[in-house]
């Protein structure tokens, strides 16, 4: 199976410590390389990880928080200097691109190298906005203190498996494999037709990775991430500051391990931690009493998806 993981490059706060930095992951699916959230200190993460700079696809940004996009405009930078010729899409909240052109036209009165594309992104409707041949990706509606949305990654599905047993019982030519695994039959030199079903194993399942940042708890979200493989939801708080996760529009552990529980995940990974814990064992410890399969992310950690 291709490998489908993510990369945790930063899972702090807005008040980032020297333990952690801040919102940034990239989601690796198929050899591409998707970057979610784009927090300061992006280029020291980047290359600390060894993911490779010049495969970064697009880049999707949740809201307009400092913690969440302040490393954009450094990253567009490097590329430039790195001799980046491939377009860059970027995915945020329209609120956004005001800002980002204003920075352009500041910083790069000049040809960086390649186009700078922004696709202004509705936080109040779940749907697709992004599609390639390996994953499509859809919005989340969240609800922080501005518009904000969440991104879902759906892997897309793959032909089945021929079976090697069956190339040699059949003498099949390496020329009809993929038609095989495309659904054609098979048809042997005296006529005889092989049913395709015959031929294959089925493919396994696509994967899903549902990322919800700052939000308030949301009773009804886990509709909306049902059933995905991993979910990374912000747990910001621990329950005895529920009243500041509600008062600043965020989440506690053990809410986050209720859409977790709720929407039937395969595994929830926690972060966003407040700076104020030293410790993040409490926030595990919490949301682990809700649903066992939680997990704290920490910088350069690489999840399966």
């Amino acid at each position: 199976m291709e490998a489908f993981k993510v990369h945790i490059l930063g899972c702090g706060s807005a008040l980032p410590t020297l333990r952690h930095f801040s919102s940034m992951q990239v989601v690796e699916c198929r050899g591409k390389y998707y970057m979610i959230d784009c927090g300061e200190g992006a280029q020291i993460q980047l290359r600390r990880s060894s993911l490779p700079f010049e495969k970064l696809g697009p880049i999707f940004i949740t809201h307009l928080h400092g913690d969440h996009c302040f490393g954009l405009i450094g990253i567009i930078s490097t590329f430039g200097l790195l001799g980046r010729r491939s377009p860059l899409h970027i995915y945020a909240p329209h609120e956004l691109e005001a800002l980002l052109k204003a920075q352009l036209d500041l910083f790069f009165n000049y040809d960086i190298g390649y186009e700078v594309t922004f696709h202004s992104v509705d936080t109040e409707v779940s749907k697709v906005i992004y599609e390639d041949r390996s994953v499509s990706v859809e919005t989340i509606p969240l609800n922080h203190r501005m518009p904000c949305a969440g991104y879902l990654f759906r892997e897309k599905p793959t032909l089945p498996h021929i079976r090697r047993d069956m190339i040699d019982m059949y003498n099949i030519p390496v020329s009809q494999i993929n038609n095989i695994k495309a659904g054609q039959d098979y048809i042997l030199p005296d006529g005889t037709i092989i049913d395709h079903q015959q031929l294959v194993t089925p493919a396994a399942a696509p994967r899903s990775y549902a990322y919800c940042s700052d939000t308030r708890y949301m009773p009804e979200l886990h509709k909306l991430v049902s059933g995905v493989d991993t979910l990374y939801h912000e747990s910001t708080y621990a329950t005895e500051k529920l009243a500041s996760a509600e008062g600043y529009y965020h989440s506690t552990a053990a809410q986050a391990a209720c859409v977790a529980r709720d929407a039937k995940v395969g595994k929830l990974l926690l972060g966003h931690y407040s700076a104020r814990y030293t410790d993040e064992t409490i926030l595990l410890k919490e949301a682990q009493e809700v649903f066992a399969n939680s997990y704290l992310t920490n910088e350069m950690d690489i999840f399966d998806i």
